[in-house]
């Protein structure tokens, strides 16, 4: 039995997390979330793993939670809504803390369909591109009578607007990944062939720069959708405050002024 999730780290510093259970459609069950988390919090802890990317196998990116009752072991004596909450409290939300939260850039990599819970896995990222035949679909509303979960009710309203957000989730028609991208969804919809080469390219870039800061500036940014203006400017000073003291500021002034390319990597 093959494992449900694949690692591979690069010379250039770039771990490749893939998603393995392609027989499902990369669904989630508790060996393929927890490992998933462990990867992440793995990633964090190594030096030298300086950007993330995370795709899957097969013709899915990751059809959501895997709702076979075996999936997860059963939590006897409770309700079917309470281990619902139970297994999200263990599993699913640490996983899109672990990647939204991640100390490392990460870029998913959407190399097919995206339901579910899997859309708010394939957003929670820093970049997010797709491959054209890719598409996105929230089936918790229409289908299920649920709400969308996985951070897809924070992610898509403040991606796309409230109009947006509800039209896909009441509705859940199928949003194609040229539509996501004109939407502001995601960054990029590539030809399918050039997916892992194009996020490879983009996470190598992000793993020669410099990685502290690159963070922070999601940071402010995710700060931004519940900030006003003047606290936005007192949360800029602050980091700034922070920032000009770690020593990439230092090597990015120096290059600047020596007119060469920053090397980060041997200060961040």
């Amino acid at each position: 039995m093959s494992a449900p999730v694949l690692t591979d780290l690069a010379d250039n510093g770039v771990l490749t997390i893939t998603l393995n259970r392609p027989e499902v459609l990369n669904s989630l069950d508790e060996s393929l979330t927890l490992g998933l988390v462990d990867a992440m919090h793995g990633a964090k802890t190594d030096s030298t793993v300086r950007a993330v990317v995370i795709t899957s196998a097969g013709r899915a990116f990751c059809a959501g939670a895997d709702l076979n009752a075996r999936s997860w072991p059963a939590v006897n004596g409770v309700s079917a809504g309470e281990a619902t909450a139970a297994n999200m409290e263990r599993g699913f939300n640490p996983l899109v803390k672990a990647v939204a939260q991640s100390t490392k850039p990460v870029v998913t990599a959407i190399n097919g369909i995206a339901a579910g819970g899997g859309v708010g896995l394939a957003l929670a990222g820093d970049i997010a591109i797709a491959a054209q035949s890719a598409k996105f679909k929230l089936v918790f509303g229409p289908n299920l009578g649920i709400i969308p979960d996985m951070g897809a009710s924070w992610f898509l309203p403040n991606l796309i607007g409230r109009a947006r957000a509800n039209g896909l989730a009441l509705l859940g028609d199928n949003l194609p990944a040229s539509d996501a991208k004109t939407w502001g969804l995601i960054w990029d919809c590539v030809p399918d062939e050039h997916l892992m080469a194009t996020a490879q390219s983009l996470a190598g870039r992000l793993a020669d720069g410099p990685t502290a800061g690159l963070k922070a500036v999601v940071k402010a940014h995710d700060r931004a959708f519940s900030n006003t203006l003047s606290e936005q400017l007192e949360y800029e000073k602050d980091a700034q405050r922070m920032l000009f003291d770690f020593p990439h500021v230092s090597e990015g002034i120096r290059a600047f002024i020596e007119k060469r390319k920053p090397n980060f990597r041997d200060v961040s």
